[in-house]
């Protein structure tokens, strides 16, 4: 069974995901965001679930549930309020993690 991708975020930020085929999960509550994530998460319908930063900095206990999981991947987009930087902290963590130092966003 092929797995789909879900993008959950406050609705102005995510609405746009749906004319591309992915599901969208609208939560403008942060509060409501960790048990919408585990609902989400635990279908086991889903590779790929994209969170907004806010919904992402807002459900870390709940994400560390499927961290060292295979699938799905839970993964931090920007919203409309703008990047928060984010993602690019988290790539930069798992490089160092990987190699033993950032090689690719050292200043």
């Amino acid at each position: 069974m092929a797995k789909n991708i879900a993008v959950i975020g406050d609705g102005e930020s995510i609405k746009g995901f749906s004319a591309v085929g992915l599901d969208i999960y609208p939560c403008d509550d942060t509060n409501e965001a960790g048990a919408l994530l585990r609902r989400v998460a635990d279908s086991d319908r889903y590779a790929v679930i994209y969170l907004t930063e806010a919904v992402f900095l807002a459900t870390e206990k709940v994400r560390a549930r499927y961290a060292e999981r295979l699938t799905p991947a839970v993964i931090p987009i920007p919203g409309v309020t703008g990047n928060k930087g984010t993602g690019t902290r988290r790539l930069s963590s798992f490089v160092e993690k990987a190699v033993g130092s950032d090689i690719i966003f050292n200043d």
